[in-house]
């Protein structure tokens, strides 16, 4: 496809001419900008621009979706133009990092250590549920728990409260292990160190209290320095530190000592300086600070309960659209560890749930069928934890539903709070996060949930529906779609082409997706699938259009020049090929069923990436007429999960 140089010229100019670009790279879909002023962007350009499908700001890059196939054209006319150098992603990425403020580098590493480890702690946290519904009392029979009326299922509930508790107990490996990946350390040193924090010689930090009251805390005599002998199960901030100092002191040592005996020296030496500055300062400090952080939000919030269930209640949905909501996973694993239960999961769960309800109001409002199936969808993902499409997808675009989202959610908040409403683990949000509440709860929770329902859903019809009578017949945009989709629809199918899957595993709609260039189809229509193996295969004879250099994308094109993108994973352009391997190259004739990818679903999950997969039908295919979606399992070489309809 050829591209119109002036086009690029006025991306040039809209994201601020050459001299606003500090370094550009590009992506199978996407420029990626690291700019000097995102104020000086001109988004009604970019919006004009015909090669521009959509344009967002994240972690300071600004990123601008063109497309497949024609995105690589546009940066090498862009590079032409600016007279700059070509750079990497990780360039890219760095100089973007370096405009980010402390805060929110701060925020960023506590994202990239705790999402790894979040299938962990939802699994656990799912887990633990099922072990409240059988041991809470009342919930089945009157003040006695399932298990005590019927003593043979108390083992089993004992079985699943091992399997679930364990992540937990053994917490700081978690953390230790993300922790040094991020910092740029071994792995296993990160395990090892989290394991020596609760070590079962220790005493446990969930009995220190008793200890210290009674004055039986064990001790370490180090020739006259008494340092209490003392776990740190729970806790968050000292193996965060302590893994930070390990990872240090490796890099340090790698630089330095002779590859002939690095294996005698560095691991040994690491974990043996680590180890005692964790016992004997870091330990001990950190313990003291995360107290008394975790005693300030409880005194907060119980002395204004309601004010502080207000607050955050109503804008925590504000917290994700900054993503200052992944600081607060850590100040839940500490109020778990310290306290037994956490108050601010609870009003997590039902913000998602306000949100998934304003977005599913907006399906009432709308004209538009494309947008109604958006709300659909994404409130569905709202209403099990995924707030994400739900947000950026429908409530942001309209503004009111968020606003009334948070206006329900805040009042739930209160509800909360003010019944002293507390999770015994976190992972599980939106509707099923009813399972992370302690059973005797559950009625206040209930409460809350009903008002999250029915708030935000009630007061964006209402004034959905006041607003597009004002207006006079709803959206102009919503009725023009909807008649030109009247006016354009085929008397009959000439002829329709169908994708198999070509990965095994459950076909989802875009909107799932956590990248708003694919949520909000900015290059063009398709489906999603969350991968159940790592192998990808063709799904229909074609050849190979184009092989994205990193190994995590392809472009397939079939004999009737309708062309496919499969982008394994998302931000997995990052990994630089690693955990990918490629069977073919750019212009190989394929056959259905033939492999072409292998992936490694574990390196990308340990890298803290999503593993779902977008099947793009990229726009500007002057062939297709229109393009089917068909969710639900897919089984490669058998299930139709996109049906393209083709002009006669």
């Amino acid at each position: 496809m050829a591209i119109d140089k002036r086009n690029v010229e006025q991306i040039l100019q809209a994201v601020g001419g050459k001299e606003n670009i500090e370094v550009v790279t590009h992506c199978v879909t996407r420029l990626r900008f690291a700019l000097y002023d995102d104020n000086k962007v001109d988004a009604k350009a970019l919006e004009a621009n015909d090669l521009v499908k959509g344009q967002f700001s994240y972690q300071g890059q600004f990123q601008v979706v063109i497309g497949p196939g024609v995105v690589e054209k546009v940066y090498d006319e862009l590079i032409g133009l600016t007279g700059g150098q070509r750079s990497s992603k990780e360039d890219v990425k760095n100089a973007a990092g370096k405009k980010q403020n402390p805060l929110q580098r701060a925020i960023k590493t506590l994202a990239d250590i705790f999402i790894p480890i979040l299938p962990a702690i939802v699994t656990a946290g799912l887990l633990l549920g099922i072990n409240n519904i059988l041991t809470g009392p009342g919930i089945f029979f009157d003040g006695k728990s399932l298990v005590e009326v019927y003593p043979h299922w108390k083992d089993f509930a004992s079985i699943i409260n091992t399997i679930a508790s364990t992540a937990f107990a053994f917490l700081p490996a978690l953390i230790g292990w993300s922790a040094v990946t991020r910092f740029g350390g071994s792995p296993l040193l990160g395990i090892v160190l989290g394991l020596i924090l609760v070590h079962p010689d220790l005493l446990s930090a969930y009995g220190y209290a008793d200890a210290s009251l009674k004055g039986t805390v064990p001790t370490w005599n180090l020739f006259g320095w008494h340092i209490e002998k003392i776990g740190y199960q729970g806790q968050v901030l000292p193996v965060l530190a302590s893994a930070y100092i390990l990872a240090t002191i490796e890099k340090f040592l790698n630089k330095r000592v002779p590859d002939s005996i690095k294996l005698l020296v560095v691991a040994p030496v690491t974990l043996l300086i680590t180890g005692f500055l964790a016992f004997t300062i870091v330990g001990p400090v950190t313990f003291a600070i995360a107290n008394a952080i975790t005693s300030g939000l409880i005194y907060v919030f119980d002395a204004f309960p309601a004010l502080g269930g207000f607050i955050y209640g109503g804008f925590y949905s504000m917290l994700v659209i900054t993503g200052m909501h992944h600081t607060f996973l850590a100040v839940d694993v500490q109020l778990i560890g310290s306290q037994g239960g956490t108050f601010l999961w609870p009003m997590l769960a039902l913000s998602n749930i306000a949100q998934g309800a304003a977005a599913l109001a907006m399906m009432f409002v709308v004209n538009n069928q494309k947008s109604k199936g958006l709300a659909v969808t994404s409130s569905v993902s709202a209403f099990l934890g995924v707030t994400e499409p739900a947000i950026f997808g429908v409530n942001i675009r309209y503004k009111y539903p968020f606003i009334f989202s948070m206006i329900g959610s805040a009042i739930a908040g209160v509800i909360l709070t003010v019944g002293d409403v507390l999770a015994s683990s976190i992972g599980v949000g939106g509707i099923p996060g009813f399972l992370s509440i302690f059973p005797n709860q559950w009625g206040t929770f209930f409460l809350g949930m009903a008002v999250v329902l029915v708030v935000p859903f009630v007061l964006t019809v209402i004034y959905g529906k006041l607003r597009s009578k004002r207006d006079g017949m709803g959206s102009e945009e919503d009725a023009a779609v909807s008649v030109v989709s009247a006016r354009t629809a085929p008397s009959r199918l000439l002829n329709v082409l169908d994708i198999p899957a070509p990965i095994l595993g459950k076909a989802v709609s875009l909107e799932q997706v956590p990248d708003p260039a694919f949520a909000e189809k900015q290059m063009g229509q398709g489906i999603a699938i969350e991968p159940g193996e790592g192998k990808v295969f063709a799904p229909f004879d074609g050849k190979v259009a184009a092989l994205i250099n990193s190994k995590h994308g392809i472009i397939l094109e079939h004999a009737t020049g309708v062309q496919i993108l499969i982008h394994v994973g998302i931000g997995t352009v990052s990994l630089k090929g690693k955990g990918f391997t490629a069977y073919v190259e750019t212009g190989d004739e394929v056959k259905a069923g033939q492999q072409l990818l292998a992936f490694d679903r574990d390196i990308i999950g340990q890298a803290g990436y999503p593993l779902i997969t977008p099947i793009i039908v990229p726009d500007g295919q002057d062939m297709i007429e229109r393009v089917e979606e068909v969710a639900g399992d897919a089984t490669r070489s058998r299930e139709t999960i996109l049906r393209i309809h083709l002009k006669g």
